[in-house]
């Protein structure tokens, strides 16, 4: 009889555990990393955000060293159609509006302009996301949206 105790305490206890420690795995993780270098690269290609999530934050990390002024990054978000546009209209808008025209309906998310060792957080509304749709997150920096681009997709 101690025997079939101690088995079903311990199947009950290895029971709790599984539910203990799987909650966490199982909650969608609603932000990520994007690291930039000195060398115009993202090192993050592909961004998938969880539908659960009402907001995804983006923390953009320059790794590099060379200030804003020479080599700046920022994460700007738009639908993959919109991308060669915004990234255009952004160059004229200039460094005072990190590269980005101000009440551009294309933008969905922007960051600021930073340099190297700087970070920033941008924060993407979920609500604005379709799934099925493609979006493109790139650096409007001048010249560097040709190679410095990813892209984004909402989790079916």
């Amino acid at each position: 009889m101690n025997r079939e105790l101690s088995a079903a305490g311990l199947l009950s206890a290895v029971a709790l555990a599984g539910i203990l420690f799987s909650s966490p795995a199982q909650a969608a993780t609603c932000n990520a990393t994007v690291d930039s270098t000195d060398a115009m690269q993202f090192t993050t290609k592909n961004l998938v955000v969880p539908a659960s999530c009402k907001q995804f934050t983006v923390t953009l990390k320059h790794v590099g060293k060379l200030p804003k002024t020479v080599m700046g990054h920022n994460f700007v978000l738009g639908k993959s159609s919109d991308a060669d546009g915004i990234n255009a209209d952004g160059m004229k808008a200039g460094i005072e509006q990190n590269y980005v025209k101000t009440g551009d309906p294309r933008v969905i998310a922007a960051s600021k302009v930073i340099g190297g060792g700087e970070s920033t957080t941008v924060t993407i509304p979920v609500a604005k996301l379709s799934a099925g749709e493609k979006y493109t997150y790139i650096c409007s920096f001048p010249g560097h949206a040709s190679i410095m681009r990813g892209t984004l997709s909402l989790a079916r």
